[in-house]
């Protein structure tokens, strides 16, 4: 299985599995893991912070960073689709109270006049009536705008105007050093423009744990006292540290092969008739892509891909594809071919204009079309013959639990 779902899907390397076996560990708990600690003095010299914390993931990075930078009723701003807002359960509202107000912007990447706007709407109401915007949290790499990167001259700009107005700013960097090797800017450099950093290293950098969080050392005392409230306090953990360390030694500029084969891929997929691409020359290793001219709901897409051996996941409306280590140029080949396959047995846009919709009492009942169907026996939806899922709910169709049904309009 050819898995595109996400750069999480990556395995440790035989290498990498070795370094986490053979690691010195101690009790992280109470600062006594050499390997962690090798671990926090590499990432904060990285990112040109005072101190570091270790996490075993991203989410509870954010978490910890909101929680130490706000107060209950506080505002944290940030992009509409960033992942603090859409995809992280609404955690931030749950341990520290806050509302979220969103920033409108093209691909995730937004100005200092959009930011202007989202404060104006913060003030709607006079001072005591109003909640007060504390922090600002920019993404970088931006997931959901298709791995859009920051440049650094739009984050100074922005993250300067943010500390204008009184705000902290927080970056979640999950793909931080995608945008680095994307953008030939230095981590350092990116950095700088946020009070608080982060970086995943379960990602591309294909450790299988670990997050590193950086900022002041006064940031991070109080952020290791949420860390302990929020249980998220380790014992032996150099024995995940040491993946983490060999990924910063080993797999951040191999992080190129991933964004020129999702470049690859977006050139591929825009030669399939009845796929749209929404960016067919992607910044780093995130794709997405429509599939509604096949004729097909993203589900069923999913399923019929699945079925030739490949998984993608979708995102709203779109299809969402993600390179990383675990995938080659010959998995990228593989999985064109399979979409090929998917687009070329289904609805294309071109039959689109022949296809008779199923509807009671149309106008058009008047015609002669014959069509045979898939009934699903779980809700009972209408699906074309050569489908084998449920186009509405996923149900496996076959010969043996469904009936096919002609119908003539």
């Amino acid at each position: 299985m050819i898995l595109l779902t996400s750069d999480t899907e990556t395995k440790p390397t035989h290498a990498m599995r070795q370094a986490i076996a053979s690691a010195e560990v101690g009790d992280e708990q109470k600062g006594e893991d050499p390997t962690v600690n090798q671990l926090l003095e590499r990432v904060a010299d990285l990112l040109g912070k005072e101190d570091a914390i270790f996490f075993a993931c991203g989410t509870i990075c954010n978490f910890v960073s909101i929680k130490t930078h706000t107060r209950p009723a506080d505002v944290v701003l940030a992009e509409e689709m960033a992942h603090i807002i859409r995809a992280e359960s609404g955690g931030a509202a749950m341990t520290s109270g806050v509302l979220m107000e969103p920033i409108s912007s093209e691909r995730g990447i937004f100005t200092v006049n959009d930011l202007e706007r989202s404060l104006e709407r913060v003030a709607t109401a006079p001072y005591l009536y109003s909640a007060t915007p504390r922090l600002l949290c920019v993404e970088q790499t931006h997931n959901f705008g298709g791995g859009s990167v920051w440049r650094l001259d739009e984050l100074r700009e922005v993250c300067e105007f943010s500390r204008q107005q009184g705000l902290v700013t927080h970056m979640d960097g999950a793909r931080l050093l995608n945008a680095v090797v994307a953008s030939q800017t230095t981590a350092k450099d990116f950095a700088a423009c946020a009070d608080s950093v982060w970086i995943d290293f379960t990602k591309g950098l294909g450790a299988p744990i670990g997050a590193v969080l950086a900022g002041t050392k006064e940031f991070i005392s109080e952020a290791r006292r949420y860390k302990h409230v929020f249980g998220g306090a380790m014992r032996q953990a150099g024995i995940v540290a040491a993946g983490c360390l060999y990924a910063l030694d080993h797999h951040v500029e191999r992080l190129q092969e991933d964004h020129d084969n999702a470049t690859y891929l977006a050139r591929r997929l825009s030669e399939i008739e009845g796929i749209t691409v929404k960016d067919t020359k992607p910044e780093t290793n995130i794709i997405f892509f429509d599939v509604s001219r096949l004729g097909l709901d993203k589900v069923m897409f999913l399923n019929l891909l699945q079925e030739h051996g490949v998984k993608m996941g979708a995102v709203g409306n779109s299809i969402r594809a993600v390179t990383h280590l675990d995938v080659s140029r010959t998995d990228i080949d593989f999985a064109v071919d399979a979409i090929a396959k998917v687009a070329k047995s289904s609805v294309g846009s071109k039959d689109l204009e022949n296809v008779v919709p199923f509807k009671e009492n149309s106008a058009i009942a008047s015609t002669n079309t014959v069509r045979n169907y898939h009934f699903c026996p779980n809700c009972g939806h209408k699906n074309l013959p050569n489908h084998n899922f449920c186009i509405k709910c996923g149900t496996q169709l076959n010969e043996l639990t469904n009936t096919k049904q002609t119908d003539k309009y």
